[in-house]
């Protein structure tokens, strides 16, 4: 999962939580604001109503000759009593909820009691809300908090999701020009992503420092192997003149030929694997130009003529089954021959007696794809990981006259020319390399 992902869906959870939990206290915080909102109005009606009883007296709410009034609304939401109180020592202020007898109705009220006197008589007052009215007016607010709390969720999380895109875009910049755009191990200058999270700049320094270090100890590689096979050619062509001039020799015994012969053929075997890394070297520094326009079909009936002896000694079939018109541009074709040569060269080395190679193509998505198939002993599956590497032989090539170096030479071939290997194998069965040529290499047919 991409870190961006990652932290919108903690975003999106938290806040999710805070919402569910928001959601479940939401009840309770609008009931504690009804209620403190009731009492508030209700202590202004206690206040109004001792300011007119101290300006205009008692006797508007209590007739003469009465010690009780009562005053409620049509809809009986609201009421007002006043009553004589004897009890000298009984003195309230207090608001709570209580249940009212209203016309045979029993109603849940929520009552404020306070006890004052005028002159030396001493009364009760009680004002009282319904609390259903309290009911009414939390319904709507809840509705209008979980409403305001939804509309801010979403916009949070357009928020965090901008802000998490802006954050993290020096980070995919790095990503896809330092790492995933780059030519391995070409990698070109540097060029610094521009952004102010510390974080990221010590990251793409670092990167790049990884990135010098490691084309720096290619670049030596590649030139150590260069000056190296070209160094040894000089002493094994002396070698082997200093051989070949040894045979001309007539006192030479037959036992000393043996042992020239021997000789002969370690110094070919080394001549062999100088001239393949020299190539390799050559190849990946990039020495060849990619010029050529080549006929698929003839190119590979090349390769069938140059090899076809190997053919006969193991009774192989090799079928070219392509279109006439399969034509490649921009190439190099004595790499592409190469190509080809050690990719049929190895389905003969490890095929079986009256075995089979057969070569096909196909089209897909403007690419063209190269199957060569064999009918020989596979690969296994631990070895597949390895089969490109260097004078790594894995266990079917031991008994094979072998350097290591036939794949090796048609990955850097492919690599040069950007063209994709993919690899199928069945251990006892037999192979299928899969050569996937960019449409940039095809010759369209109008």
């Amino acid at each position: 999962m991409k870190l961006k992902t990652k932290l919108t869906l903690f975003n999106a959870i938290s806040k999710l939580v805070i919402v569910v939990l928001f959601v479940l206290a939401v009840p309770f915080i609008i009931k504690k604001i009804s209620h403190n909102y009731v009492d508030n109005t209700l202590i202004k009606q206690k206040n109004k109503f001792l300011q007119i009883v101290k300006t205009q007296g008692i006797k508007n709410y209590i007739p003469d000759g009465e010690t009780y009034g009562s005053y409620y609304l049509p809809l009986k939401e609201e009421y007002l009593t006043i009553e004589t109180d004897t009890v000298p020592t009984h003195f309230v202020n207090t608001i709570k909820n209580e249940k009212r007898s209203v016309e045979r109705d029993t109603i849940d009220f929520r009552i404020l009691s306070h006890t004052f006197k005028i002159g030396d008589q001493k009364y009760l007052l009680e004002i009282g809300k319904s609390v259903e009215t309290l009911n009414e007016t939390s319904a709507p607010l809840q509705n209008i908090a979980f409403g305001v709390l939804i509309g801010m969720f979403l916009l949070t999380i357009l928020a965090d999701q901008f802000y998490t895109n802006r954050v993290l875009k020096p980070l995919a910049l790095i990503i896809k020009t330092k790492l995933i755009g780059q030519k391995f191990p070409n990698f070109g200058l540097y060029k610094e992503v521009k952004t102010s999270t510390s974080d990221f700049q010590h990251l793409d320094i670092s990167i790049h420092q990884m990135i010098e270090a490691i084309e720096a100890a290619f670049q030596k590689e590649r030139e150590f192997i260069s000056n190296a096979s070209h160094e040894l050619m000089t002493p094994i062509s002396i070698l082997q003149s200093k051989i070949e001039n040894m045979f001309e020799q007539e006192d030479i015994n037959d036992e000393v030929k043996v042992r020239l012969v021997e000789m002969q053929k370690i110094l070919n075997r080394l001549k062999s694997i100088t001239k393949t890394l020299l190539l390799i070297s050559q190849i990946e520094n990039e020495q060849f130009l990619k010029e050529d326009k080549i006929s698929l079909t003839e190119l590979l009936q090349e390769v069938n003529d140059e090899i076809s002896v190997r053919l006969v000694e193991k009774n192989l079939t090799f079928d070219i089954l392509i279109p006439q018109d399969s034509i490649l541009i921009n190439v190099n074709k004595f790499l592409i021959f190469n190509l080809f040569f050690n990719l049929v060269n190895n389905a003969i080395k490890y095929n079986r007696e009256d075995g089979e190679i057969v070569i096909t193509t196909e089209s897909e998505n403007g690419n063209l794809i190269v199957n060569i198939t064999d009918s020989g002993i596979g690969i296994s599956t631990e070895d597949m990981p390895f089969i490109f590497n260097r004078f790594k032989k894995v266990r079917q090539s031991m008994q094979q006259d072998s350097f290591g170096l036939g794949l090796p030479i048609v990955k850097s071939i492919a690599a040069f020319h950007h063209i994709k290997i993919e690899v199928d194998s069945v251990k006892d069965l037999g192979s299928n390399f899969k050569l996937i040529f960019p449409a940039e290499l095809i010759e369209q047919v109008s």
